[in-house]
């Protein structure tokens, strides 16, 4: 009997991934799709979903099957994940009625948010959310689209997810996993049933404009024959109820037992810890995992990645010149020199804030600062403050984990971002951590994949997936940095809340 393959697609803010492996989960063909995000006004963050989520799905699947010559009859099942909890109103063909309004980057819903908080008051928002309502929450992005463009909320067939409409093009079933239905939609549903809550929904939608609640691996439904045309994948295949691309990417770097961390360096910072229990703490989220009987605790900045790009796009144009003329990797090259620059940026300290910020300080009115510039400081020092930033913001999310009684057995750093040598040597000295990385490096699609094989059986459980999953490189502290950075986190603390009042009148 041959061996079965197993397909995952990943859709991301940037770019798309996909990957198609074997039944040893060996890698047998990549494909990856770059697009643009939209962003129309201040706070707000868009996609296509049509053009991009979707027409990336597609492009990727077909080249996948070019590139391996494997017969599209062998694939055996398809899994599918997307950036996080986005807002996208269909109609009854799954056509998009507007773009989509994307997770917690986008803040435009900050009116809703404080009226939902106040609305509710602070004890039961946090009963049944764990927290206060953020711009990583779908029911004030809901709210926002009921206020703002009533036509389109009353109009719409229904209102789901980025993963939600992928496996309805695929299976014409509107289908949402327990993690995101528990998490960014809540209170939405009902934990118990896992039914729409007749106590909230009316404020936020109609009960019929809701996906059902289903497991990660569940099977959703089947490819039809429509979406088999656009896809070039067989009719009738499987496919996977999928998620969101952190817990994706998540599972297939290795995070299944409790104590496991991942930093998930992509446009945003994502992290999650498996745990024993839930954590009711406000500064970061909580909720059960998409592996059975394991919790997670987690927390999610909105700048990393995107950081990086402005660097890139805004003070070192001529590295992206250069990429454009050579094919030299302006990462890279923006990389080169960073070495020479000595731990804390000889003085310099960056708020990442350039988009709002989400855990820990949940502020969507959160500015970007550059503190302490000399006329000796250069755009390196500029460049290397801006990732010692993100190291300062995974610290406090570590101690915050701490303080709740969560320990840490392994911390393993995913992305695009872990490219970056110096940056995870920055990091791992910053939080006085090891790090591991990826092995396979390819993000949630390869996840995708080894979820969907659970999903037909293939693969008994998730804790099988160890035999698959090989960790990469590791990154151990420096000790003498780790005491030099202790001075600098404390001053990034202090000087977010010192400039914070300023930062709200601009």
């Amino acid at each position: 009997m041959k061996s079965p393959y197993f397909v995952g697609i990943d859709i991301g803010t940037y770019e798309s991934k996909g990957a198609l492996i074997d039944g040893r989960g060996d890698v047998v063909a990549t494909h990856s799709e770059k697009h643009g995000m939209e962003n129309p006004a201040p706070n707000h963050f868009e996609h296509d979903a049509e053009a991009v989520w979707w027409g990336d799905f597609c492009k990727i699947s077909k080249a996948l099957l070019e590139k391996s010559a494997v017969d599209k009859t062998a694939i055996a099942a398809v899994g599918a994940s997307a950036l996080g909890a986005d807002l996208l109103a269909v109609d009854k063909d799954t056509k998009p009625l507007r773009k989509a309004i994307l997770y917690g980057i986008d803040a435009r819903a900050t009116e809703e948010i404080g009226f939902l908080n106040d609305c509710y008051g602070l004890e039961r928002v946090l009963a049944f959310n764990g927290r206060p309502l953020c711009s990583n929450d779908i029911p004030p992005k809901m709210l926002w689209l009921k206020n703002h463009e009533p036509e389109i909320h009353k109009k719409a067939h229904k209102l789901i997810t980025a993963s939600t409409y992928l496996t309805a093009k695929l299976t014409g079933e509107y289908v949402l996993d327990r993690f995101l239905g528990l998490g960014s939609f809540s209170p939405l549903y009902d934990p118990g049933t896992l039914m729409p809550d007749d106590a909230y929904l009316p404020m936020f939608c109609r009960a019929d404009q809701l996906a059902d609640i289903r497991d990660t691996v569940d099977i959703a439904g089947f490819v039809t024959s429509s979406a088999a045309k656009e896809t070039h994948l067989a009719e009738g295949t499987p496919v996977i109820v999928g998620g969101d691309d952190s817990s994706a990417e998540a599972i297939g770097t290795g995070v299944l037992e409790v104590g496991d961390l991942m930093l998930q360096f992509g446009s945003s910072l994502f992290l999650i810890a498996l745990s024993e229990k839930l954590v009711r703490d406000r500064r970061i989220w909580s909720s059960g995992f998409i592996i059975p009987n394991i919790n997670c605790v987690m927390g999610g900045t909105n700048a990393a990645g995107t950081l990086t790009r402005w660097y890139r796009d805004n003070v070192f144009i001529d590295a992206l010149e250069e990429e454009n003329r050579s094919g030299t990797n302006a990462y890279q090259s923006m990389m080169s020199k960073l070495h020479e620059i000595p731990a804390g940026s000889d003085g310099l300290i960056t708020l990442p804030y350039i988009a709002g910020e989400r855990t820990p300080i949940n502020d969507p009115k959160a500015k970007g600062a550059i503190f302490g510039l000399s006329i000796h400081h250069t755009r390196n020092h500029l460049y290397r403050s801006a990732l010692e930033s993100i190291g300062y913001g995974v610290a406090q999310h570590l101690d915050i984990f701490a303080e709740n009684g969560i320990k840490i057995n392994n911390i393993y750093a995913v992305g695009g971002g872990v490219k970056n040598r110096v940056w995870m040597q920055i990091v791992s000295d910053i939080c006085g951590c090891d790090l591991l990385t990826d092995g396979v490096a390819l993000g949630a699609s390869y996840g995708d994949a080894l979820m969907a094989a659970i999903g037909v059986g293939y693969i008994a459980n998730f804790s099988e997936l160890r035999k698959y999953i090989a960790p990469g490189a590791s990154y151990a502290p420096n000790a003498d940095n780790h005491d030099k950075y202790k001075k600098y986190r404390a001053l990034f603390e202090e000087l977010y809340a010192k400039t914070r009042g300023m930062a709200h009148a601009l």
